[in-house]
């Protein structure tokens, strides 16, 4: 008996190193021989399959960088795969995007002159710190709510509401564009230069209007007992230029930005390492995730959105349209329309692809040119935009070759069965774990970067729609997508954004302080795979966590 207790053990002892070796994690089963015939059988353990992205390291492929794990500056690293001159390129757009520009005309240094007149921020890295996340805001105890001022990185999209829904992009429709509000535009801007508006006395440095944060609160339960409060922000505008002083408490409302039909939508800013290997995935890799109609039954329903592109409207194409990618709608199709877009729309600074300023024809532009006399009107004294092709070449460049950090703790064995439970709860559904980029072709009407082409990668999105639910929609739309629906997030480097970042937050509002708060918002599409991760136990829901923190 203590012979076979022995060879039962050793049998045991080398499974559980097995395991160590491939990676295979057995379940513990106790030896039941005991009795007189010794002739009893012990039950198989039970093998736990874990997904085939459990063991990888290099997200990016060869673009990855291993030397981030701890750093603050672990989004900002160059692709390791770039040549000599792509290298210098990416450096130079380093230093473009951390470029902070002033009001024109600035005779002393006139390339750097073109902010605003309005504004959300006055460099890229304001919205994009450290090339992760923007700082959520943060409400101080004994406050109700906060002004947003110079250091917030979140901005407001705002459109008039549509009489009907728009299912197919067409020049007749403005290819389903979002609807400007009058004398405002697609985007709310809260900054402004000294004389930006006519009552500049009384509001130095403000924009087209004041905006105001607060948050609502709501407990969610599991059933173990342990509970996690949520926060949603609650944002006011107030003081519109077109009626100063004026708020929705106000009983007659004249301004064209506090009317009934003008819908808001709030945006964090974005990671924009990774961008240029997500460029180069094939659109049919895409769009052969699309599920409009839920055909396999798992509640899930991916759609593509078609959206204007500015880049084939300057080349003369007679249907502008393709493919969104980038967004929290998918309302942008490259990294070249994203980055100018941001470049003009955030800031105030024109270039070749957006020669215009963001309220050009709008009273608040019109007054501010007569009153001021200064000649900003998009355009430098050379006649050029404001921003140079070679400066916005090479931001454009540094976003797309900023390196994917490196997976982290693989080995973990917590990290192993989150990544199990990952895939249980069908969170792949959304976040497709890995694509091949393509191996030739152009993005953003340019060449595409030898170091983007055929590289396995594991972003962790379908790069398509999902409807989300009524807790995270915003009621807004954005060409195809629907004010229920977003773009998935890539989950790549996810578990540094607050090692770069220790005030950034999640989702796209930042409501979201850690993960798990994340995770309980989702609604709609996921809804089932967040009422299944509630069902797990505390250890098993760690686990998940672990499993994101380490990707």
């Amino acid at each position: 008996m203590e012979q076979l207790m022995t060879t039962e053990r050793n049998k045991k002892n080398s499974s559980l190193k097995g395991i160590a070796l491939h990676g295979v994690l057995l379940g513990v089963v106790s030896l039941t021989a005991c009795g007189g015939s010794g002739d009893e059988e012990t039950p198989k353990p039970e093998e736990k399959i874990y997904p085939a992205y459990t063991d990888i390291k290099a997200s990016g492929g060869d673009t990855t960088t291993f030397d981030a794990s701890e750093s603050g500056h672990g989004f900002s690293t160059p692709a390791p795969n770039l040549s000599d001159e792509e290298l210098a390129l990416h450096l130079e757009g380093d230093l473009s995007f951390e470029t902070a520009f002033t009001t024109a005309p600035n005779s002393a240094h006139p390339e750097l002159d073109g902010l605003g007149p309005v504004f959300n921020n006055a460099d890229c890295n304001s919205c994009h710190q450290r090339d992760g996340r923007n700082s959520t805001p943060i409400v101080a105890s004994g406050e109700t709510r906060i002004k947003l001022g110079s250091d917030a990185g979140i901005f407001l999209r705002i459109s008039l509401a549509p009489n009907e829904p728009c299912v197919t992009g067409t020049a007749a429709n403005d290819y389903c564009a979002p609807i400007a509000v009058p004398d405002f535009g697609g985007q709310l801007f809260h900054r402004g230069v000294l004389q930006a508006r006519d009552d500049w006395q009384q509001n130095q440095f403000i924009g087209q209007a004041d905006v105001y944060l607060s948050y609502e609160t709501k407990q969610v339960s599991y059933s173990d007992g342990s509970s996690v409060t949520l926060k949603k922000p609650k944002f006011e505008v107030e003081n519109p230029y077109d009626a100063p002083g004026e708020t929705m408490a106000s009983s007659n409302l004249t301004s064209n930005l506090l009317q009934d039909d003008v819908l808001m939508g709030w945006r964090n800013g974005m990671p924009v390492f990774g961008l240029g290997l997500l460029e180069a995935i094939s659109e049919a890799d895409i769009l052969a995730n699309v599920d409009a109609v839920d055909s396999n039954n798992d509640g899930i329903s991916g759609r593509a959105n078609y959206v204007f592109d500015a880049i084939k409207a300057k080349a003369g194409d007679t249907n502008p349209v393709s493919l969104g990618r980038f967004g929290w709608k998918a309302n942008t199709p490259s990294v070249r329309v994203q980055s100018l877009g941001a470049l003009r729309g955030d800031m105030g600074i024109t270039n070749p692809l957006f020669p215009d300023e963001s309220i050009a024809g709008t009273a608040l532009h019109d007054s501010y040119l007569v009153r001021t006399g200064f000649v900003d009107t998009g355009a430098g004294i050379d006649g050029e935009p404001e921003a140079s092709a070679e400066f916005s070449d090479s931001v454009v460049f540094y976003a797309e070759t900023l390196a994917v950090p490196a997976r982290r703790n693989v080995d973990d064995l917590d990290v192993r069965e989150g990544a199990r439970l990952f895939e249980q709860l069908n969170c792949t559904g959304c976040h497709t774990p890995s694509f091949v980029t393509k191996a030739s072709g152009d993005v953003g009407g340019v060449e595409m970067s030898d170091s983007h082409k055929s590289q396995t990668i594991y972003p962790f999105s379908d790069m398509l729609l999902h409807d989300m639910g009524e807790g995270l929609a915003d009621g807004r739309p954005d060409f195809l997508a629907d004010g229920n629906e977003w773009r998935t997030r890539p989950l790549w480097g996810i578990g540094l954004t607050q090692t770069v970042n220790p005030q950034a937050g999640f989702l796209h509002d930042g409501r979201a302080a850690t993960l798990e708060e994340a995770i309980l918002w989702h609604g709609g599409e996921a809804e089932k795979s967040q009422q299944d991760f509630m069902a797990l136990t505390a250890e098993e829901r760690a686990q998940v966590i672990d499993f994101l923190m380490s990707l």
